[in-house]
Order: structure tokens, then C-alpha cells, then sequence
């Protein structure tokens, strides 16, 4: 079973239990069913193919249900063309507001101007459209997930401070950014270059490869990884990627070839496998977003838009600065929620004890005497 199949499946079977629960409302990643009277909220996801993405919509579904809104979710399987049709068609079907999961940036950008036009807000959610006609963007700090992500990997270096690494034997490190077409993985390569460029400039590290991973994935990570490894004879010392997903996939490549808890890797999410990794000794460190957090706030927001509110929490942002691209001109209102690095000393306090992975997912495959005490 290929793995974009199961995380349809998961979706379709989150939203139909949804559904069972609150039977006077919607929520289809198909046709939409006849209305219900009540005021319609679009939910428009790039896919669910991201493990957290079929969460998220079940939680944001279940929000707006219980507030007595009928919700429309639909997700586009990576196709562009098709998210702008789909958001199109959501606005010709009377939606009042909308939450946007783009796949492009960019190419999102014509369908949200014409909801905006039509007096429909949008809400960025997560991954940035790049137009100031949006009503908000919601999000975590990506910089500063690509520092924690630089930054975990640096001390794993034992940088600074190490007398290994010199100019005459820098060590060689490989950048893996995420999906060019996510303006995430651009704000987070920024913040990773804040952390680098200066061991960089003292020739301490050198770059011996860059690549982006079209859609963060993971199978496209590790075959990149494979090529790599192959053009620089497996002498890589460090891996700064930018998920959890790649990351994991890279780590397939570096166990192939025997490299498998002996070259440092970041990766992003906190997921229940990069956590899992983490305490084996495989990935080295991820950054933690309360992603439960991030849709109760989105659901707040659109309520507030649709009723002619000004959502609270907000902060002006030009889309200069948001893009790093000072061709872009206009103001974008966001809010972005902290982060947290993780590794294996405190992903038993953050992670687990937070309760956002389960003790079980996190420490499966450990042996018994080193596991900590269940919480």
C-alpha cells in the first residue's frame, strides 16, 4: 500500500467519523452535499499525503462543526491547477471564508485574489500565498526552525569549539531544503544560513552538496542522498535537512552505505518516526511545533472574518521580508508560534510528556533497560 493511499484513507476515515457525529454538516474532499443553510467555511489542502495535514483538517473540521458552520475540505493530491479550481469552485459555492494549505505559493495566489476580490477572507494557513490580499497568515517561525535545525547539527560537530574540523579538514556537510514551491522552505533555509554562514567563512565546514526536495519527498530525498553519497565517495559528515520526512529518507541512503547515527541530521515536525529515530540514534535533532495549536487559532481567525471582526494576535509583516524577495511589495497580518529544538535529551519532556506523540510511538524498538518511566 503505497503511502499517499493510507494518508487518503486516514483523511477520508477522520472527516466521515467527523461527519457521523454532526449529521446536519459537511465536510468532502469530493462533491459537497446539498447545503445545510448554515454559513460555509473552505478548507483547501495542497494534500494529505503530509502527515499532519489529514489531522489538521479533521481538527479544524470538528472546530467549525461545533460552532454551526458547514464545512467544505478539499485537497488538491499536489495538483495545482487543480487546488485553483477547487478553491474557484468553493467561492461559486457560497463559501463565506477560507483556509488555504497551498501547495504553490505563487500559483495559489490568482484564486485568493479573486475569493478576495469577492469579499471572501482568506487565511494563509501555514504556508504562505504571496499576495497582500490575504485576510491573515498563520504559521510558526520558520526561521527559527531552520537555526534549531543548523544549530543541532553544529553541536553534534561539536562546533564551535572543535579541534577536528579545521580549514585543512573542514567538514563536509550537505544542505537538504524542503519543496522549493513552499515559501517555508525558503524562510527556513535563511534561518540555517544564519547558523552556517559563519562556520562557513572560517572554512571550518564546507558545502559539498545543495538540493531541494520537490513536495518534502521522502522517496525523492533518499534517491537524491544515493546520488550524493555516490559523487562524493560517501565522505559526508553532516546532513542539515530540513523535515523529518526527508530526513528519514536520507537516512535510508546513509545506512545503505553503513553511515547510519554516524552522520549528524536535522529534520523538522516532531514526528512520531523522527522522534523514534531520535532515541535510536539515527536523526539527531528535530524542531517541535504544537501544530495543535496552530488550527484552534486558524478557526478563531475565520470565525472572526466571517462575522466582520478583526482577528486578535496579529502583527503586520511586509511580504518583502516574509519572502525574501524585495520585489514583493505590500503588507501581509501574520502570527507566528515559537519552536522548540529536540533531541534525545529532552524529547522525553517536550514530546512525550506534552502528549503530542505517545510514549509507545516514541520508544518502540528500545530495549527495555533503557527506556525512561512511562508518564
Amino acid at each position: 500500500m503505497s503511502r499517499k493511499f493510507l494518508y487518503a484513507v486516514i483523511a477520508l476515515a477522520m472527516i466521515a467519523g467527523l461527519v457521523a457525529c454532526s449529521p446536519a454538516s459537511t465536510a468532502s474532499t469530493t462533491a459537497p452535499a446539498a447545503s445545510s443553510g448554515k454559513i460555509k467555511i473552505g478548507l483547501s489542502f495542497s494534500d494529505f499525503e503530509t502527515e499532519r495535514w489529514p489531522v489538521e483538517n479533521a481538527q479544524m473540521t470538528e472546530l467549525l462543526q461545533k460552532d454551526g458552520y458547514e464545512v467544505i475540505s478539499q485537497e488538491a493530491d499536489h495538483d495545482v491547477k487543480l487546488q485553483s479550481d477547487q478553491i474557484d469552485n468553493m467561492v461559486a459555492e457560497g463559501v463565506k471564508g477560507l483556509i488555504v494549505i497551498a501547495e504553490d505559493g505563487d500559483a495559489a495566489v490568482t484564486p485568493v485574489e479573486k475569493a478576495a476580490a469577492a469579499g471572501i477572507p482568506v487565511i494563509s494557513y501555514d504556508r504562505l500565498i504571496k499576495t497582500d490580499k490575504i485576510a491573515a497568515y498563520i504559521s510558526f517561525d520558520n526561521v527559527a526552525v531552520g537555526k534549531a535545525e543548523a544549530d543541532g547539527v553544529m553541536k553534534a560537530l561539536g562546533l564551535p569549539g572543535s579541534t577536528t574540523w579545521t580549514k585543512d579538514n573542514p567538514a563536509k556537510v550537505v544542505l537538504s531544503g524542503g519543496s522549493p514551491t513552499d515559501n517555508n522552505a525558503i524562510l527556513v533555509r535563511s534561518g540555517q544560513m544564519q547558523v552556517l554562514q559563519p562556520f562557513i567563512d572560517q572554512g571550518v565546514i564546507k558545502v559539498v552538496a545543495d538540493q531541494w526536495v520537490d513536495n518534502w519527498d521522502a522517496t525523492k530525498a533518499e534517491q537524491m542522498m544515493e546520488n550524493i553519497l555516490t559523487a562524493q565517495q560517501n565522505k559526508v559528515d553532516a546532513v542539515v535537512a530540513s523535515n523529518d520526512g526527508t530526513a528519514l529518507g536520507e537516512l535510508q541512503a546513509l545506512k545503505a552505505q553503513g553511515l547510519w547515527g554516524k552522520v549528524p541530521i536535522s529534520g523538522q515536525d516532531a514526528t512520531a518516526d523522527g522522534c523514534n529515530s531520535i532515541v535510536l540514534g539515527g536523526q539527531t535533532v528535530t524542531v517541535f511545533k504544537d501544530t495543535r495549536l496552530l488550527a484552534p487559532q486558524a478557526v478563531k481567525m475565520i470565525e472572526a472574518l466571517v462575522q466582520g471582526q478583526a482577528p486578535t494576535g496579529l502583527k503586520q509583516y511586509t511580504l518583502a521580508e516574509l519572502t525574501n524577495d524585495k520585489t514583493k511589495t505590500g503588507n501581509v497580518m501574520a502570527n507566528f508560534l515559537p519552536v522548540v529544538e529536540v533531541t534525545k535529551d529532552n524529547v522525553y519532556d517536550v514530546v512525550v510528556k506534552s502528549g503530542f506523540q505517545t510514549y509507545d510511538a516514541v520508544y518502540r524498538n528500545v530495549p527495555a533497560d533503557q527506556l525512561p518511566p512511562r508518564p
